[in-house]
């Protein structure tokens, strides 16, 4: 209805004007354009969609934009002008235009505008106070990741034994990136009042092993925060657990969903352990903080799991070529020494591609869950010493153990 379009081609010229209107009242901003303006462009670009097309909508804009540039021309001996209301006018242009055609695009697009402009002091504010440039950078890194890089690779099987999808492999890098930056925005949000708990449990996104060992070198160097370090040590395996099930889940939802059991008896048994160690630290004086942390994530972790997750997808194809499953298992056990995604990865590409069968992947899965185990126990007591790692492996063990049981209670059940 041409009538219904253009009230929300009004309300859309309003929204915006609103949202400049109110930085019009500061005594730098410009004073070109208010609220009528706004409210008028976006009744122009409509009658200009309706009576002349696009053709005539692009003339509009063509002709806004001139006078857009001769506003800022006249204004340019102030100090920072800016480009804001220029751009905002012919973007409220083209949205009553839009308006015509999808006036609910064009609703989203006024309200998206409208808080960026009534926004203006506090985007300020976080852009140049709150970020830090490593964070920008991380952004920009995780951007160009997802938009420029994931179109450009092949989305098909290749390489030997057709064990590689370059896109598949690329997409869960992403994953890993995005959830290693959640954790560090949990991290900010929430601060060093939880102590080291929610700390670790946010850094085992990225690296649980990496994180242990960062707990423990913290503990060694100050015990009074055995509780808190041992707690964080703990809970990133909670960490572990969750990223696998989203990982899995992304690589074959029939994976996942046999592996269910034994991931919720893991995540159940870690979380209660560090639940204990986490109630003894807040009844302790928070751990003092170096400093905010630098990255949201490390892209060479990434890169580095990419390359380990490759190389176990190879292999095992080229083991269960040969030997079958217990090839498969192998493989697993061995690489979760390294990591315990990448196996997991990989036996779940092989039951989406069909190769082995989804409750065929639960041993393999968790062999190399269980080897990942010892890696822990092992960087537990290489960083924080006898007493960090008496308090982390019977943890860990239990975590493990409590997988092996879901997965026999799931076994029982099916």
């Amino acid at each position: 209805m041409p009538l219904l379009n253009l009230l929300v081609a009004l309300g859309v010229g309003l929204l915006i004007g609103t949202g400049r209107e109110r930085a019009i009242n500061d005594p730098k901003g410009p004073a070109d354009a208010g609220v009528r303006t706004f409210s008028l462009a976006a009744l122009g670009g409509a009658v200009a969609i309706t009576c002349g097309g696009v053709m005539l909508l692009a003339v509009l804009a063509v002709a806004i934009a001139a006078l857009a540039g001769l506003s800022y021309w006249r204004n340019r001996e102030q100090e920072g002008p800016g480009l804001t209301t220029e751009f905002a006018l012919l973007l409220t242009v083209l949205s009553g235009g839009l308006a015509m055609k999808a006036p609910s695009a064009a609703g989203a697009v006024g309200i998206v505008a409208a808080l960026l402009l009534s926004s203006r002091e506090r985007l300020h504010h976080f852009v140049r106070t709150v970020l830090t440039e490593d964070e920008v950078r991380s952004a920009l890194i995780l951007g160009a990741a997802l938009i420029v890089v994931m179109p450009l690779l092949p989305d098909r099987q290749m390489g030997p034994y057709e064990a590689l999808n370059p896109q598949s492999v690329w997409r869960l890098v992403v994953l890993v990136l995005l959830i290693g930056a959640i954790g560090h925005l949990a991290t900010r949000v929430l601060g060093p009042r939880f102590g080291l708990s929610i700390s670790g449990l946010a850094s085992g996104f990225v690296s649980s092993s990496a994180t242990i060992g960062a707990m423990g070198a913290r503990a060694a160097k100050d015990p009074k925060v055995m509780s808190s370090a041992v707690a964080g040590a703990v809970l990133s395996t909670v960490a572990t657990v969750v990223q696998m099930a989203l990982v899995v889940g992304a690589t074959s939802p029939a994976a996942l969903q046999v592996m269910a059991a034994p991931l919720i008896c893991a995540g159940l048994a870690a979380a209660g352990y560090g639940a204990v160690f986490t109630i003894a630290a807040l009844r302790t004086p928070p751990p003092k903080e170096g400093g905010r942390p630098d990255s949201a994530f490390s892209l060479i972790g990434a890169l580095i799991f990419a390359l380990t997750l490759s190389v176990v997808l190879l292999a095992s194809a080229a083991l269960r070529a040969e030997f079958g499953a217990t090839g498969a298992i192998l493989a697993a056990a061995v690489a979760g020494f390294v990591d315990t995604h990448a196996p997991a990865i990989s036996i779940a590409s092989l039951t989406a591609n069909g190769r082995i069968s989804a409750q065929d992947a639960v041993i393999p899965i968790l062999a190399g869950f269980t080897t990942n185990t010892i890696t822990k126990i092992v960087v537990a007591s290489t960083s924080g010493g006898r007493a960090f790692a008496l308090r982390v492996a019977p943890g860990v063990v239990l975590v493990a153990a409590a997988a092996w049981a879901g997965a026999l209670i799931g076994h029982v059940v099916n």
